[in-house]
């Protein structure tokens, strides 16, 4: 069965093209290293809940938008390969201060599916 990681952030408004620019460019970077499929979705109905919500997750801005992503690899243990891969990869190292979100509110994470149909 296959592995998941998760992400959910916020991008301030202002930063989405950059944004769209970056994933644009680690999209093809997962998939060379053997990712099975990665994805990029913007928030188009994500309202603010009372207690919990992705904007709440995220500590969304008004001026913010979320992105929820995730990759798809065919195990955990070849996520592990590829995501070593993706971060030794020298086309991805940038500077972190210059990102267009903040990282700090970053929610990401591994998942073993239970279901796949």
């Amino acid at each position: 069965m296959s592995y998941v990681d998760g992400f959910v952030i916020a991008v301030p408004k202002a930063n989405l093209e950059d944004y769209k620019k970056l994933a644009n460019t680690a999209g093809p970077i997962w998939m060379e290293h053997g990712a099975l499929s990665y994805v990029e979705c913007i928030g188009d109905d994500v309202p603010y809940g009372e207690l919990t919500s992705f904007p709440r997750a995220v500590q969304a801005k008004d001026d913010e938008i979320v992105i929820f992503a995730w990759v798809v690899y065919e195990s955990r243990q070849s996520r592990d390969a590829v995501m070593a891969k993706v971060m030794a990869d020298e086309r991805l190292k940038m500077d972190w201060s210059a990102m267009p979100f903040d990282g700090k509110r970053m929610i990401f994470g591994g998942f073993q599916p239970f279901i796949e149909l």
